[in-house]
């Protein structure tokens, strides 16, 4: 698998991911997407909203807006228990998130508490006599810290306006429920879908877009009755596990389920979906049988009844929430890490990235196979026309092997060629990111042809075959 170090790299160099202000040294763990990064991110989110609304009748869509007032906090929990445990030097002054840093200097000992997520006595005793990475100075005990985001509403700041910026999306799809469900005419189960925008202070956050700042989440409630919330809740850690596989074309010995040790106080039950980064198996998306809690809380806490009422039985009751969760920019990361491959070829080694075709950032590359007038002209038409149908990038810019490499880097499924002959043919070459293989198409069918092609049957295992072929 590719070091992070050379991922970084690699996103900088082909306009991926940039470090947000970095003119100005760089905002802390806050990321911007470059030209291909967005068309990439993009397209993630677009495989999420498609599966998640478009082909489902039991799921509206909706997008709530950042700012939020207290009270939503309040009851939601965040103010009392958004929290994560910190550690401060009391030389050098750096902080440090005290299980993430129990990892990092040492994992023997938190492997010896025996489980995953120690509470605060648990990991002050673990810190015991551990010292500062940074200055080898003494680290002060574990205590909580706040992760939301505080600001203001209004030009007056004298505290009666406070409000946050969202910590997660579903508090808005909470407070919406009613909304939704009168304005759709929804009877259980159905479900509320939202992709936006969530902001947390985070300690030490790193591993590049692993755990940033800002960052955007895919999260969707599914409201049920409590008679079937579990068998709702397996439907979906199922359905989240094969949209990963198969939309995504993530390879499966990278994913893994691990269920909650210690479940949240709302929780009933929770799983998540880890992917085998660099750093070890961490979270990706997660499921989770949230039980009534939150419906409940923004009940009580706004006086507005959050209750539904089914003509068939007769009953009044507040739904269950089944929750599934998953990170736009994990999800990112996570395609660009499966799909980063080397392929060495007559001693020089090719860098390919091989994105399912559905997310690839640009489905074609059009090249000119020189800067000759005449065939940058019809290369240019040629993209000019593709464009309509499918992400298309011209390049005409170094020698056509240096082209053929940038797209490959940008994980490009085809590039179509455009030599001398097809001034004589009207005929241009397709060439493959993954087999290498090259076809000649009339120019007249070739929307068509790279249409059939790009939804043609692919897999992480079968792009990867003709290099195994090679090798052998």
């Amino acid at each position: 698998m590719v070091d992070m170090d050379t991922l970084v790299s690699l996103c900088k160099r082909r306009g991926f991911v940039f470090q947000s202000s970095e003119i100005y040294g760089g905002a802390g763990s806050v990321f911007d997407y470059g030209p291909v990064g967005v068309l990439l991110k993009n397209n993630v989110k677009n495989a999420w909203w498609r599966s998640m609304v478009q082909e489902r009748d039991d799921i509206e869509g909706l997008d709530a807006a950042i700012l939020m007032p207290e009270r939503v906090w309040e009851a939601s929990g965040h103010l009392a228990s958004f929290t994560d445990p910190m550690v401060d030097c009391k030389d050098c002054k750096r902080r440090f998130r005290a299980d993430t840093l129990l990892e990092d200097i040492a994992p023997e000992r938190l492997t010896a508490l025996g489980t995953t997520e120690p509470n605060e006595e648990q990991l002050a005793e673990a810190l015991v006599g551990l010292k500062c990475p940074e200055c080898q100075g003494e680290l002060t005990p574990p205590r909580t810290f706040n992760l939301l985001m505080k600001t203001e509403l209004g030009v007056t700041q004298d505290g009666s306006n406070v409000a946050y910026l969202r910590g997660e999306t579903c508090q808005g799809i909470y407070v919406n429920f009613k909304n939704v469900e009168m304005n759709g005419r929804r009877k259980l189960p159905f479900g509320i879908a939202q992709i936006g925008k969530a902001f947390r202070n985070e300690i030490t956050p790193g591993n590049f877009t692993f755990r940033t700042r800002e960052f955007e989440q895919m999260e969707m409630q599914y409201f049920v009755r409590e008679d079937q919330a579990e068998k709702h809740y397996h439907a979906w850690k199922s359905a989240r596990m094969a949209w990963y596989l198969e939309r995504l074309g993530i390879r499966s010995e990278n994913l893994r389920f691990r269920n909650h040790e210690k479940l949240a106080h709302y929780a009933k039950a929770a799983v998540d979906i880890e992917y085998n980064y660099p750093f070890g198996w961490k979270e990706l998306a997660g499921v989770h049988n949230r039980s009534d809690w939150d419906l409940r809380r923004h009940s009580e806490y706004s006086g507005k009844d959050l209750s539904v009422f089914e003509e068939a039985t007769k009953e009044r009751f507040i739904p269950w929430i089944i929750e599934t969760s998953d990170g736009a920019d994990r999800a990112a990361l996570v395609t660009l890490l499966d799909a980063y491959d080397e392929d060495v070829q007559d001693k020089e080694t090719r860098v390919v990235l091989r994105f399912h075709p559905a997310i690839a950032p640009f489905k074609v590359g059009v090249l000119p196979l020189s800067k000759k007038p005449e065939l940058m002209g019809v290369a240019k038409d040629i993209a000019a026309d593709l464009r309509t149908r499918f992400f298309t990038d011209y390049d005409e810019s170094q020698s056509i092997g240096k082209r053929y490499r940038r797209q490959d880097e940008i994980g490009t499924p085809f590039c179509v060629t455009v030599d001398f002959q097809t001034l004589e043919d009207q005929a241009v070459t397709i060439r493959d990111r993954d087999s290498l293989m090259q076809e000649r198409v009339p120019i007249a069918g070739l929307a068509e042809r790279l249409t059939e092609r790009l939804n043609a049957p692919w897999s992480p295992e079968s792009a990867r075959a003709v290099k195994s072929e090679r090798a052998s």
